[in-house]
Formats: C-alpha cells, structure tokens, sequence
C-alpha cells in the first residue's frame, strides 16, 4: 500500500513541476504587447498591476517623473540612445526622430520588459513608461531602471 502512494505522490510532484516549467516557459516566450508607441500624444496607460511605471501615470503607484532636456529633441534622443547601448541586456526595436522602444530581459529568467520614450518637442520633455509583459509584480525593477535611466542622462548633461 505504501508504494502506491508514494508512486502516487511522485506523480503528483512531477506533474506540478512540469506544470510549473510549462507555465514559465510560456512567459519567458509573451510576445510584444500591440497597444505599444504614441497615440494621441500618450504612451499606453500601465494596468492595474505594480508591474509597471509611466510619467504620464496619474496614480502614485505608476506615476514617475518626465525627463526634461535641452538643446535639440535630436541631441535628447542621441544622449537616450547612448545610456541605453551603456546598459545590459537591452535591444532597441524601434526608433524614430521623437519615439524610442527597447527591450530589457531578464538575466535569470529572460523575462522581457518593454520601455518607451517620447520625447515631446513642445515641452522639452522625454515622456517614459516601462512595463513588465509577465507576471504582476516585478519588485520595484522598472522603477528602478527608469531612475537609473534618469541618472545617467542627467550625467550627460553638461554642468
């Protein structure tokens, strides 16, 4: 009786655990989110999840500070373009004279994070939000880089 239990529990283990595989591998693969760019002069709005921040978030759990610039929105998007080749594990996908997407992955697991800019001429600013594609809490690791990023451009600036 005890070796069909425990032949019973092992195959409870091993189906929880390749369950569990299925499921992470399955988020490690998200594909691109399709609400991503410009529209109307706004960045997508984050969820309601803590897995995301955006400086033209209205709520304080999403809500982070623009980055303003002087000189030539060009001159904003090359220092931009220039942290970001500084930085880990980060690819550029699209770039445009006032719009930058590039995406972060994890070292671990190779989770994939989506971060944008635009920068709005008209107010010298960078507009930024970085999101998360899985999951529901990334620990504070968007917020986190866009304060990073936000140090190295501030770096850049001439004093």
């Amino acid at each position: 009786m005890t070796n069909g239990i425990e032949a019973n529990d092992c195959m409870i283990k091993t189906f929880t655990s390749l369950l569990s595989l299925g499921i992470l591998v399955a988020g490690c693969t998200s594909g691109r989110p399709v609400n991503l760019g410009v529209h109307d002069g706004k960045l997508a709005p984050c969820p309601a999840t803590p897995n995301c921040v955006s400086s033209q978030s209205t709520d304080k759990d999403h809500a982070v500070e623009p980055v303003r610039f002087s000189g030539t929105p060009a001159e904003a998007m090359a220092s931009l373009k220039k942290v970001l080749a500084g930085l880990p594990r980060v690819r550029i996908v699209t770039a445009t004279e006032a719009y930058l997407h590039a995406e972060f992955t994890s070292a671990l697991f190779r989770f994939k994070d989506d971060v944008e800019f635009w920068i709005d001429e008209s107010t010298k600013t960078i507009h930024l939000r970085s999101a998360s594609r899985v999951g529901s809490n990334d620990l504070g690791v968007n917020r986190k880089r866009v304060e990073d990023i936000r140090g190295a451009l501030a770096a850049l600036r001439p004093e």
